[in-house]
């Protein structure tokens, strides 16, 4: 997978991260490699990319971090993950992508995008068919835990 996929994504998590947590400092963590078969950690958003590129990136986290994201970006508190919990975790899942994707236009790559699926549960794997291994970013948000930036890319064959 070229780098060139991967930074938009990173680089668009920091930055919305930052913008709808204002009172939380975002760090990054060390890139690792994942196999194409991932657990997830309870919530998971997963976009899908077609076109020139094809692949998925899946915005990871704990319920217990999804619950309170949603609430920062609410000004509530979550104690289930109902509608709204969900639907927020997906508009920030958009959100992201609606960056990264602007960026990666600019650099000449087309593709389309399906809109984020939000899975969530215990003991969960997502597997992707392309064999694609994954490029894994933590991006630490202090108390509210972390959200894992898993990105499996490659040019369309």
């Amino acid at each position: 997978m070229r780098v060139e996929y991967i930074n938009p994504f990173v680089e668009a998590t920091f930055s919305i991260l930052t913008e709808v947590l204002p009172e939380t400092e975002v760090k990054r963590g060390e890139l690792t490699l994942k196999s194409t078969t991932v657990s997830i950690m309870g919530v998971a958003a997963l976009v899908g990319l077609a076109g020139d590129v094809e692949g998925r990136v899946l915005f990871d986290m704990t319920r217990d971090t999804a619950l309170a994201v949603a609430g920062v970006m609410n000004g509530e508190t979550f104690t289930a993950m109902d509608e709204l919990a969900k639907a927020t975790i997906q508009e920030l899942a958009n959100m992201i992508t609606a960056q990264a994707v602007s960026k990666l236009h600019d650099l000449g790559f087309k593709f389309d995008l399906t809109p984020p699926a939000l899975f969530t549960g215990e003991n969960m794997e997502i597997s992707n068919n392309l064999k694609i291994e994954a490029l894994v970013v933590p991006m630490n948000l202090g108390p509210l835990g972390k959200i894992e930036v898993n990105v499996a890319i490659r040019e369309r064959l």
